[in-house]
């Protein structure tokens, strides 16, 4: 193979590889070990959203929004007290 065809399969190489670490970089931080807990984000501070009227990370309009939903430690959601109630694993 000439060189600057070597030259060229390193370079598509090398962006192929740190186009992967980013991506893995990037992934969401979430993990087994987590759960979604519906109505314990506060404004502005839920990780995801469900149902109509909501949105996605940073969108949750009021505290304790029971659509809105946080990651949390597993099996720590329904003990989480909140001043509207409790944690719930399922959208309000």
């Amino acid at each position: 193979m000439e060189l600057n065809k070597r030259k060229a399969l390193l370079v598509i190489a090398g962006a192929m590889t740190a186009a992967l670490a980013t991506a893995t970089l990037n992934a969401p931080a979430h993990a087994a070990d987590k759960e979604k807990c519906y109505g314990v984000a506060l404004k502005g501070q839920n990780d995801c959203a469900a149902g109509a009227g909501t949105s996605c990370a940073g969108t949750a309009t009021k505290d304790y929004d029971v659509k809105a939903w946080k990651y949390v430690p597993a099996g720590t959601c329904t003990t989480i007290k909140t001043p509207a109630g409790t944690g719930s694993l399922t959208a309000a």
